[in-house]
């Protein structure tokens, strides 16, 4: 489970580099600037969260358990639904996708609840 986690965590933060060059550099002048805001939020919490993944990789080298694990997938969820539909809002211009965006920001919120927890009650 370890190697995934730091597998998924490099990728993911690889990506968000990469997104936020194109954010930066591709869409300046294209979109207005507050979708170039909303992009650039997306990059934010992919980027965190990419870490957070990394984080889990070596935290269930420490404490083992479910509660660990589930938070892994729940930032991998998050930054699909929050990042994601914030990409796909901005490249696309389809607004009711800021609909999906709240369950990605709920995932993230869960995952370091179960990771704080999945900690916790292994002391």
């Amino acid at each position: 489970m370890p190697r995934l986690f730091l597998i998924l965590g490099a990728i993911a933060a690889g990506l968000a580099v990469a997104l936020g060059a194109f954010g930066a550099h591709g869409l300046a002048g294209r979109v207005t600037p507050e979708r170039l805001e909303t992009f650039k939020t997306g990059v934010l919490y992919h980027l965190i969260h990419a870490l957070a993944l990394l984080v889990v990789s070596w935290a269930t080298t420490q404490w083992s358990g479910w509660p660990v694990q589930a938070a892994g997938y729940l930032f991998l969820a998050g930054i699909i639904l929050f990042s994601g539909s914030l990409y796909v809002l901005v490249l696309t211009d389809t607004p009711w996708l800021g609909a999906v965006t709240p369950f990605g920001g709920l995932s993230f919120i869960a995952g370091w609840g179960l990771l704080a927890w999945g900690v916790f009650r292994s002391v």
